[in-house]
């Protein structure tokens, strides 16, 4: 066994796996001790067959080890609530500490309690010993936002609030907040109204860990005001994200932008990021003349001081330990084996938490760096024949193998796929990583010296940023480009990933076989079987082709319809699949929001608005390529205020609204989305007729009563119906763009 922490590894996550999807009471800590026991003792006794014999132990140990810690995970007021009917909305006081920063956005301000007791009323303190609670405060003045911004990470703080339990997923396959806070070990939330509920207590200096990360907190505080100095406004939250990992002022737009192509990962903090500051800590120490063991040692020590500078995500911790394990392995001329790297940080932090397992970030930053560690040069090495200049054939099969690899678990998070990610990955992600990235950061330590130097060096990178914005503003236009895929199952993830495998050992011996002249190999395998190696490539590139055709609409076959009621709070939101797949949206619910004049400081950098939120990512998530039709009953904006994301992220062919047009700034931005996307908008009107929206199924207008819009053309294989738009009822503006764009149309279901 060449690299048994490799596979060690792999039978640990199998453990995982099979705890996550079966349940195994008598498998707990106890057994899996026992079998920690047994594997020693196997090993210690050479006993014969060891080797698979402890793999499948290890797959035992990980599974009661998984099933443990998530049986540990439960609130310390569990017996309450065994004993009381429900907690929830119980007034209750808390007291406890600053378990992260308070981030202030508008009217709220949010935080985690570490929450050592819980007061009920006039009850005894019932001990909480730690437990996390997340808290949203509403801020009742806007004087209240710097009393908020003034509390800090460890300070004591006694909150009176409502106790509310998280809420679960109120739709089919939409966002589970519950589990989302399951998995990062808190179960309750406090809700809060105005600063005078809580009373603060500043922490006393004091050497722990608690101290660091509050040291840590104002120090990344400080770097982004520093930032703010430096860049252009309209790019302050790109270059946080890419510098610091502050995403609290990334433009929603851009954010949604580069993730409709695929460079979301730019603006995580990465792999990338840890190669280049390295590089660029090593290149000036080699100035400075320090001695390799000197410098080795000097990032080792920093690398962990830019983890929590930058946000310890998993993927930066991630590359952070496997860079630390590296340069250790350098200095001493031990370990070089890069797998056994990547084994070992993997292994040591799922040990440390296991619901790492279920981070996206986790997921495709192991997924990735593993492929590009097994298959880069391999495909490198098969591309030499077709591209001769090195660079550029080291760029393809880096973007190849990145895009393959990160594609199942893109779409499964995600839902969403642009054609064009490889070649905006291939040039984008290159002048971003070494040329924005490493300026910026010399920006950011010029400017911490002196701010204007600093500011002067932003202002030449803000121009490359134009540059970049430009490119990818061109780009998202070319909608016919961007795929929208449900979620597939673990199951088709596993067939894509072997049978990619299968690709590559067919194609590497195909590519042998013909260096050795004979093209058409028949290789054997045991005597008498042998196998074609074009047959058997063309075989398992086509089934791999059928794979992807059936992943992307793996309803295509399905002939039952289906009608569902989403719960978008208030208002409505109907979504119609009929038995040959079209899809139907009657309203897209909205969020509505009261503010006085005077009161522009409670609104939120990023408010929740159903549509963007809830509304587009459950479409997606459930398969809808298209909307055939998206109905609108009505213009209040608890019925329209969803549909301008859904206008803007997802094809639609036909608006059918009530024939009238209500004066208001969502609305209008509404109708001008549909006329520059040159979606027909069709008036209604009730009718005794019928719409046929496929061979099975038809739609019947009700409402509105009154003169007939619509002229009804009978043809033996369609009912088109023709529609003339009440337009005079549209602003000037309107109807500039109604006469640019719009033509006579026909509704053609």
């Amino acid at each position: 066994m060449k690299r048994p922490v490799v596979l060690g590894c792999i039978m640990w996550i199998t453990g995982y796996v099979l705890a996550l999807y079966t349940e195994l009471r008598w498998l707990s800590l106890t057994a899996s001790v026992l079998l920690l026991i047994t594997l020693l003792g196997i090993y210690l006794f050479r006993m014969p067959g060891r080797q698979p014999i402890c793999m499948l132990l290890l797959v035992g140990i990980a599974y009661g080890y998984f099933q443990w810690t998530d049986q540990r995970n439960h609130s310390a007021l569990l017996p309450l609530a065994q004993q009381h009917a429900n907690l929830d909305g119980s007034e209750v006081t808390l007291h406890g500490r600053f378990a992260s920063p308070v981030a202030v956005d508008g009217d709220k301000a949010g935080f985690t309690l570490e929450a050592e007791s819980i007061r009920f009323q006039d009850d005894d303190a019932f001990p909480l010993g730690g437990e996390s609670v997340q808290v949203s405060l509403r801020l009742l003045a806007q004087e209240q936002q710097a009393q908020a911004l003034s509390w800090r990470r460890g300070d004591a703080l006694t909150l009176h609030g409502t106790l509310r339990s998280p809420s679960p997923a109120r739709n089919f396959g939409g966002f589970d907040y519950r589990r989302y806070l399951h998995l990062h070990h808190t179960h309750w939330l406090l809700t809060v109204k105005g600063v005078d509920q809580a009373l603060v207590e500043p922490m006393a200096p004091s050497l722990s860990v608690v101290q660091l990360l509050r040291l840590n907190d104002g120090l990344r505080d400080a770097l982004g005001r520093r930032v703010d100095l430096i860049f252009p406004a309209s790019q302050v939250g790109f270059m946080k994200s890419l510098l610091v990992g502050q995403k609290d002022d990334l433009d929603a737009e851009r954010f949604q932008q580069f993730s409709e192509l695929g460079l979301t990962h730019i603006l995580a903090i990465s792999g990338l990021h840890v190669a280049v500051f390295l590089g660029v800590l090593i290149w000036v120490m080699r100035k400075l003349k320090f001695a390799k063991e000197t410098y080795l040692l000097v990032c080792i020590w920093l690398l962990p001081c830019y983890i929590l500078l930058t946000g310890a995500s998993p993927s930066v911790v991630r590359a952070g330990l496997m860079s630390m394990v590296a340069l250790y392995a350098a200095r001493r001329g031990l370990l070089k084996d890069v797998l056994h790297i990547m084994a070992i940080v993997a292994w040591a932090m799922l040990l440390w938490n296991p619901y790492y397992l279920l981070d996206v970030s986790f997921q495709l930053s192991f997924l990735v760096t593993l492929g590009l560690i097994l298959g880069v040069q391999r495909i490198d090495n098969l591309l030499k024949k077709w591209i001769s200049w090195p660079i550029l054939r080291n760029t393809a099969s880096l973007t190849f193998v990145s895009q393959l690899i990160s594609f199942p678990v893109s779409i499964y998070y995600f839902n969403q796929y642009s054609l064009l990610s490889w070649l905006v990955n291939a040039v984008l992600v290159p002048v971003i990583g070494m040329i924005v990235f490493p300026a910026g950061l010399m920006a950011l330590a010029v400017g911490i010296l002196y701010a204007p130097a600093g500011s002067w060096m932003g202002h030449l990178i803000s121009w490359l940023n134009q540059v970049i914005f430009w490119t990818t503003d061109n780009i998202q236009k070319f909608d016919q480009f961007k795929m929208l895929w449900p979620s597939p199952s673990l199951a088709w993830i596993v067939v894509y990933y072997s049978l990619l495998v299968f690709i590559y050992v067919c194609w590497y011996a195909l590519s042998q076989a013909k260096e050795q002249g004979n093209p058409i190999s028949l290789v054997k395998v045991k005597h008498p079987l042998r196998f074609n190696l074009p047959l058997c490539l063309t075989c398992i590139m086509g089934g791999f082709f059928l794979l992807l055709w059936g992943g992307y609409s793996p309803e295509r076959f399905n002939r039952t319809g289906l009608v569902q009621f989403i719960d978008v709070g208030q208002g409505d939101a109907i979504l119609i699949r009929t038995p040959y797949g079209r899809h139907l949206l009657i309203d897209g619910g909205g969020t509505v929001v009261f503010h006085k004049p005077g009161e522009e400081w409670k609104l939120r950098q990023n408010p929740f608005e159903v549509g963007q939120k809830l509304l587009v990512p459950l479409l997606k998530k459930r398969g809808v390529h298209q909307l055939d039709l998206v109905i609108l009953t009505h213009e209040d904006n608890d019925h329209s205020g969803g549909l301008q994301a859904v206008m803007e992220q997802i094809p639609v062919k036909q608006f059918l609204f009530n024939g009238t047009y209500k004066p208001g700034v969502k609305i209008e931005k509404l109708f001008r989305s549909a006329l520059t996307r040159k979606v027909p908008l069709l008036p209604a009107s009730s009718s005794r007729d019928w719409v046929q929206i496929d061979p099975v199924t038809r739609l019947q207008i009700l409402f509105p009563a009154g003169p007939r819009c619509w002229k009804w053309l009978k043809t033996r294989t369609r009912t088109p119906l023709c529609s003339s738009l009440r337009w005079r009822a549209l602003d000037g503006s309107l109807q500039e763009i109604w006469r640019k764009n719009q033509k006579p149309r026909c509704l053609h279901l």
